[in-house]
């Protein structure tokens, strides 16, 4: 994988094992996205008024085909936490009722589930998942258990942040459907880190964030929506899509797509990220990260006296691996790690636990992971890190 580690634009001097976080975007994708942001400022009106709403269709058709959607059941969002505040604004709950997650979601989304349950006075509730996980039936097992006659929707990470196990969402989405359950599933980390197929998955709700791991520019994400399911989402922003002059054949795409002049550039991309991953054979590729990253998660886990969060057989271990890490400062200790050692790598509080997270992309190798195993294993000598 080493010929691809030129075709980014990261810091040479830093060991990049963080791109979980925000992705990083390969040279020939950053140059057609200030193409297509040249392209705005060389005629702004025709870019954005006229040719704009046709860009943007060919560019969801695009990522449509890539996920397994129709491009009218998509829409372009900044970023996952903007994708669902559509939908939880709009869950028509009421006082009593629940929507059953789990204990290990990501942050933003904690915060936004919340706060809505909090003003129409309906629970939240996540559901405690023990850790080390032995397999997917005991997570599926451990999901149930949240279940009760309140529970009208349940929501869930297909691969979660802090802990980056992958989640068995389509038995989680099957058995939910069986009971009459809305399934609103975060995706943030799947697209091109795992196949996704939204026709097979038939969730009611998805997000993915591109500029993830489709190496898409920043703030490039989008919301599925089921078709049936469309008419109950009412515009974060009201603008001129709603009750719109002259409608488009999608209610769906009017109240979301245009909320006011913004540069949809990064949108534009996508249909580059997808011939970048199929000129360099990126299901190969992905293989590639994934056995990296397997082969090492013992080698750190015995380093820092813990274990894996989930055998490696259980097919709930992809292209990220968090270990337990035991440490007084986790802030001070990321710090330390990127200012002392040059090593770009979260380390990330949840639950009383903290993690930290190597992530392995296609500029990745088994040098970079052996500098991190370097620099834990000085600073476990030092008393930074205990055992």
């Amino acid at each position: 994988m080493q010929d691809l580690k030129s075709l980014f634009l990261l810091r040479p001097d830093i060991t990049f094992l963080n791109f979980g976080s925000f992705g990083a975007t390969p040279r020939p994708v950053f140059e057609k996205y200030q193409w297509w942001q040249t392209q705005l400022e060389y005629e702004p009106v025709q870019h954005i008024a006229v040719r704009g709403p046709v860009l943007l269709r060919e560019s969801r058709q695009a990522l449509g085909n890539f996920v397994g959607a129709d491009a009218d059941d998509l829409v372009f969002t900044r970023n996952p936490t903007q994708a669902f505040n559509i939908v939880a604004k709009n869950m028509n709950l009421q006082p009593g009722d629940e929507i059953l997650s789990t204990d290990l979601e990501y942050g933003a989304m904690d915060y936004t589930w919340n706060y809505y349950a909090k003003k129409g006075g309906w629970t939240y509730r996540r559901q405690p998942i023990p850790l080390p996980l032995a397999s997917e039936d005991e997570f599926i097992e451990a999901f149930w258990k949240g279940y009760n006659p309140r529970t009208k929707a349940i929501f869930i990470s297909e691969i979660t942040s802090s802990t980056a196990l992958k989640f068995p969402v389509q038995k989680i989405c099957k058995r939910a459907r069986e009971l009459g359950l809305i399934t609103i599933v975060d995706g943030a980390h799947s697209p091109a880190h795992i196949p996704v197929n939204l026709r097979e998955l038939d969730p009611d709700f998805y997000t993915g964030a591109c500029h993830k791991w489709m190496m898409a520019p920043k703030g490039c994400s989008f919301l599925y929506a089921k078709r049936s399911m469309q008419p109950m989402l009412d515009p974060l922003i009201i603008s001129w899509g709603y009750e719109a002059a002259m409608p488009s054949h999608s209610q769906f795409i009017d109240y979301h797509e245009f909320n006011g002049t913004a540069d949809f550039s990064a949108y534009l991309t996508l249909p580059e990220c997808i011939a970048f991953m199929e000129k360099h054979n990126w299901s190969e590729v992905s293989r590639s990260c994934r056995e990296l990253t397997h082969r090492n998660i013992e080698r750190f886990a015995n380093l820092l006296g813990t274990q894996p969060l989930a055998p490696l057989n259980s097919g709930m271990l992809v292209q990220m691996c968090s270990l337990p890490i035991k440490t007084d400062n986790p802030m001070q200790l990321k710090k330390k790690l990127y200012e002392e050692y040059n090593i770009e790598i979260p380390v990330m509080a949840h639950n009383g636990k903290v993690y930290t997270r190597y992530s392995i992309q296609a500029f990745n190798s088994q040098a970079d992971l052996d500098t991190l195993y370097s620099a834990l294993e000085t600073l476990i000598r030092k008393g930074e890190i205990h055992v």
